[in-house]
């Protein structure tokens, strides 16, 4: 029931401005177990898109690196300037740089506790500067590329985080996005997209693709969840994490909630 109430709270725009930068900060300050430096809900890819040959040392986060790979595959980042919004405990962007090559990496991420755990464990090559995403630390035209995974829903205003996107992308720049929403919060969502200033090259539904990796990944969840969290706090957290029947898994599973990729450009 308190998950329930939780959850619900976070469909106002107050709430969230008010509760995610605390929830993050305590989640980055009291779990940091070395190989879980990723927090989205995974993907499976789509038969057309190729297979992801990974290290054996990254096999256990292999579904939330997909979401990643395949999202920043749309477009070639070789050589580029790339910014992520949103950047967490720092996976994503350590694995773009590993594996995709651009000249320049930076993450923007609300929660002071994370960068400080993305600059311990993720290495050399990457700034990470804690911010908002809202009005990003950051001067105008400074990035080919800036990615955002999972992390918009949890905004206080999209519009004032595409505003700023647009300023700190250069003429010609993408923006390449993966949220999930309720299917009237996911017209809203598009509604901004197309509002913003930026082209719509291309969106795709991947609800299914999102909604089978959380039942593949289920038992590293749950593992990870009973070893790592304390008792009284694992039906909330499992509820965040997107465990097989949490609310996110029931819902795309009906229809209720969607999970769509974007690309826009400058």
């Amino acid at each position: 029931m308190l998950a329930k109430i939780f959850l619900k709270l976070t469909d106002y725009p107050f709430f969230r401005r008010l509760i995610w930068k605390p929830v993050y900060e305590l989640l980055s300050k009291k779990f940091k177990v070395k190989d879980w430096s990723f927090m989205n809900y995974g993907y499976t890819p789509f038969k057309s898109e190729p297979f992801l040959i990974l290290d054996n040392s990254e096999e256990i986060n292999r579904y939330p690196i997909q979401l990643y790979h395949y999202l920043a595959s749309k477009i070639n980042v070789t050589g580029v300037d790339l910014l992520e919004v949103g950047s967490g405990r720092g996976g994503g962007l350590g694995y773009i740089k590993k594996y995709l090559h651009p000249k320049k990496l930076a993450g923007v991420d609300i929660a002071f506790s994370a960068i400080k755990i993305a600059r311990e464990q993720i290495g050399q090559g990457i700034e990470f500067i804690q911010g908002s995403a809202e009005k990003l630390p950051l001067t105008d035209e400074t990035f080919d590329v800036v990615i955002n995974i999972e992390s918009s829903h949890a905004y206080g205003s999209v519009p004032a985080f595409l505003s700023e996107v647009k300023r700190v992308l250069r003429p010609g720049g993408y923006l390449l996005c993966a949220d999930i929403r309720t299917a009237d919060g996911m017209e809203t969502l598009q509604q901004d997209l197309l509002a913003s200033g930026m082209q719509l090259v291309s969106e795709e539904d991947i609800s299914n693709n999102v909604k089978q990796a959380i039942e593949l990944e289920e038992p590293i969840k749950q593992k990870r969840i009973r070893e790592n969290i304390p008792g009284w706090m694992q039906e909330i957290f499992k509820e965040f994490a997107g465990v097989v029947g949490s609310k996110a898994h029931v819902q795309l599973q009906s229809g209720e909630l969607v999970y769509k990729r974007f690309v826009l450009k400058k």
